[in-house]
């Protein structure tokens, strides 16, 4: 790759990581690109460059969010024994919640947004996680592996809750 190309697709990711924080912190309405662009260091204009809108930049800070969500749960899937599959995922969520908190909060905003665009993100986002995990549990030959993949996410959502109100006494941790 050219430098020039690089550094271009550098900048890119800077805009994206910069949005993730500014959406995460004040809210995609609240939120300008005099904003990002002031987070990423960059001028405003530079980030009309890479997107044409807010809504854009917003879709692509959710692909990321996803996708780090969905590649982890991929390695979890590649490298776990199938009796260790669900902690495994718990795990590597609580990783991602530990270490990329804004992104969560960022989802969960999205989902209360009703631009078509940014729903349609939203549904892809959340069908190929649970999509993913079904297939696991399946594979794994779990019991019941619809409604243990329904009971999985709906504690994945209950952390979320848990992290952004800082309400750690919302989740129990089952025995081992």
């Amino acid at each position: 790759m050219a430098k020039g190309a690089s550094t271009s697709a550098n900048r890119r990711t800077d805009i994206v990581s910069a949005a993730i924080e500014v959406f995460a912190e004040i809210g995609y309405y609240r939120a300008t690109t005099a904003q990002v662009a002031e987070r990423a260091a960059i001028s405003q204009p530079y980030v009309y460059r890479f997107f044409a809108s807010k809504e854009l930049l917003l879709l692509e800070a959710l692909e990321v969010s996803w996708q780090r969500v969905l590649q982890a749960f991929t390695q979890v899937r590649q490298s776990v024994a199938p009796e260790r599959l669900e902690e495994g995922f718990i795990m590597a969520y609580e990783e991602i919640a530990r270490s990329h908190q804004n992104e969560i909060l960022l989802q969960m905003q999205a989902q209360t947004i009703q631009e078509e665009p940014i729903r349609e993100a939203m549904r892809q986002g959340i069908s190929q996680v649970k999509q993913l995990v079904l297939e696991a549990f399946k594979q794994a030959g779990m019991e019941e592996p619809e409604a243990r993949t329904s009971d999985f996410l709906a504690r994945g959502m209950l952390c979320n809750v848990s992290m952004a109100l800082g309400m750690d006494d919302l989740i129990v941790k089952r025995k081992q």
